[in-house]
């Protein structure tokens, strides 16, 4: 046994049995060793930005950790993106990232690179394995790492001369340290705040889905608070019969509207919420001056135990009834495309159980609104602003939870960030609809330029912004990645097409063409 077959071992023996993967020279040993065991789950991501995203995707709907492959500081740098929405989601990844052999890094030869930097930067755990008998237990400290506090970014950088010499035999799993709570004190604090007149309860991570979003939707009921989202959050439970809940916008104005005259925000599982960017002349927050922020349990704490100690503090009982969204299918439309229309399309097609994972941006906000009603599913987005999260996300998603639809919508500028992860999709015949809307642009882009007081811009502006001039088509490229494809340019095509890719078993795309 080498020490890349002890780390295989040991990531069977904690659970581990997925991982997204780029390998190069450094991690031959390790792609051995993943072949000698085939109840692992190999699955080849084409960039590296596909397989932080697909992990993160995979934790999100998994709720336990799967593991990357990533070859040497230039392959850990093209993950880094998604890795830091997977940080700003709390998920937890387990990166294995080869470098090279302790004897040759004295040289200055060309993938030579600061991994354990680039890694310090993003990862909440990072360790360098010194010598082969050291990997398995570094190994079950990682996957320890990546599952503390809730889920973390977890880092094992092996050189190659620590793959390939040998080493005992792998590691048993360690276990994990408890979640902090809030104090009794802290709960009756918060119990009586939420009582008071026009007190918010502002829920993330695990509240905002299963059991918990009900109980957090009964506790609004109990005490009269109202129940609310943040803008960006990893997983939301919506649909009939889910507790109603009001998100937050992404426009500052709004935001600030949404908050107006609120007397206290209590959190539970989430951080202050704060305005994306900063624009002239507004506040980087959007509640009141004199709003009482009252931080009960961040989100690395012990969410599920909060949330029942707060409703047993309140009086919930098995009998209080959440508040709940209702189901209410629209009617099907037809006619002219519009997004208003292909939202509406949406919200009646989506099947029960499904996950949608939105980058939509701009588009979604047409989009999204009638979905609130539809049959119960869940919602994935970014959270950390760095686009190209969907597809991978949605790959990530989809082998998480094989027996469930996954819908992806994307806008076009985004998609291209993670095209590769179409031919992953297509490789493992992931039940994957993908949906990209054509703006021929980062119109995001265009709107913030007007928020930051410029009403014009001219050919320069114009031309970092669109992207067109060739235009993209989505229809050849998926189908040059494997993935069967169409484009919808009336609403009777897209329903034709939506429909068809919801009833396949693999993945499909449509191009929605933006009016």
């Amino acid at each position: 046994m080498n020490g890349a077959e002890s780390l295989v071992k040991t990531l069977l023996n904690n659970g581990v049995d997925t991982v997204f993967a780029n390998p190069g020279t450094s991690e031959m040993h390790f792609v051995a060793a993943l072949d000698a065991h085939p109840e692992m789950n190999c699955v080849l991501c084409l960039f590296e930005g596909g397989t932080s995203g697909a992990a993160d995707g995979y934790f999100r709907m998994k709720r336990d950790v799967a593991g990357t492959l990533l070859h040497l500081a230039p392959g850990f740098g093209n993950a880094f993106a998604n890795l830091h929405n997977a940080r700003k989601a709390g998920s937890g990844v387990l990166n294995v990232v080869g470098d090279h052999a302790i004897h040759h890094l004295r040289y200055e030869s060309p993938l030579k690179g600061d991994i354990l930097g680039i890694s310090q930067s993003i990862s909440h755990w990072t360790r360098v394995s010194p010598d082969a008998e050291s990997v398995a237990p570094d190994g079950a400290a990682a996957i320890r790492a990546a599952r503390d506090r809730n889920g973390q970014i977890a880092t094992l950088i092996l050189p190659a001369d620590t793959a390939w010499d040998p080493a005992t035999g792998p590691s048993a799993s360690l276990p994990g340290h408890a979640l902090t709570r809030p104090s009794n004190a802290e709960i009756d604090a918060a119990a009586a705040r939420l009582t008071t007149a026009n007190a918010v309860l502002l829920i993330g991570g695990n509240a905002l889905f299963g059991d918990l979003r009900q109980l957090a939707g009964q506790i609004a009921t109990k005490t009269g608070c109202r129940l609310v989202a943040d803008t960006l959050i990893p997983r939301i439970a919506k649909g009939a019969g889910t507790a109603k809940i009001d998100q937050l916008v992404y426009p500052v104005d709004p935001k600030i509207a949404q908050l107006e005259n609120t007397a206290s925000i209590t959190l539970v599982g989430t951080d202050r919420p704060v305005a994306f960017f900063a624009y002239p002349d507004k506040p980087s927050v959007p509640e009141p001056a004199d709003c009482v922020m009252a931080e009960l349990c961040t989100p690395t704490m012990d969410i599920a135990w909060t949330l029942q100690a707060l409703a047993d503090a309140v009086g919930v009982r098995k009998d209080t009834a959440p508040t709940c969204f209702a189901l209410d299918l629209p009617e099907m439309p037809t006619g002219e495309l519009t997004l208003q229309k292909v939202g509406l399309a949406l919200a009646a097609l989506i099947p029960e159980n499904a996950i949608l994972c939105n980058e939509s941006v701009t588009s979604g906000f047409h989009v999204m609104p009638p979905t609130a009603t539809a049959r119960p599913h869940d919602v994935l987005s970014g959270t950390g602003g760095a686009i190209g999260l969907c597809l991978p996300a949605a790959t990530g998603a989809a082998v998480a939870c094989p027996d469930r639809k996954v819908i992806a919508l994307t806008g076009d500028g985004s998609a291209m960030y993670t095209v590769q992860s179409l031919w992953t999709m297509a490789r493992e015949n992931l039940d994957v609809t993908v949906i990209v809307f054509a703006n021929r642009g980062y119109q995001i882009l265009r709107n913030e330029l007007t928020n930051v007081g410029v009403e014009s811009f001219g050919r320069n502006a114009q031309a970092m912004f669109d992207v067109e001039s060739p235009e993209l088509d989505w229809v050849s490229l998926a189908k040059g990645h494997g993935v069967p494809a169409s484009r919808a340019d009336t609403m009777d095509d897209f329903v034709r097409a939506l429909s068809h890719g919801l009833e396949s078993g693999g993945p499909s795309l449509i191009e929605v063409v933006c009016p």
